[in-house]
């Protein structure tokens, strides 16, 4: 399945914690688009989709949630909830958000700008969309 989990450098000492994030280095794409999810209840499911091309990085900066992962062949639940870990995402992966833990933030890095047309919203519509 067209994921991994990253794990970023920790810079820290008494002042506090650092983790950089750079182009190219410890992500394995240019970043186009970044945006961060916050306020979303524990019973909510975010995701639902898929992307044609994007790949995307997802760190929950604060909190917890699980994703449901889905090549089309295969399922795998993972949990984020560390934000010195990045999870991910390739494209033509189906990918689902549950279970928020009170106060998550998400932060997501983009391969992409965002364009409707590059998502796929319909599990069955991804379902045909691998399949070719």
């Amino acid at each position: 399945m067209n994921y991994k989990l990253l794990n970023f450098k920790v810079f820290g000492d008494a002042r506090g914690k650092l983790v950089p994030i750079e182009n190219n280095k410890n992500i394995p794409f240019e970043i186009k688009r970044l945006f961060y999810i916050y306020d979303t209840l524990p019973d909510e499911v975010r995701g639902c989709h898929a992307h044609k091309k994007c790949e995307q990085i997802v760190v929950a900066i604060d909190g917890s949630c699980q994703f449901l992962l889905d090549d089309g062949e295969k399922r795998e639940k993972i949990w984020l909830n560390r934000p010195d870990v990045g999870l991910y995402i390739g494209k033509n992966i189906w990918n689902e958000m549950h279970q928020f833990s009170y106060g998550c933030k998400l932060m997501v890095l983009a391969s992409e700008y965002y364009d409707e047309e590059e998502y796929i919203r319909k599990y069955d519509d991804f379902k045909k969309w691998i399949s070719k």
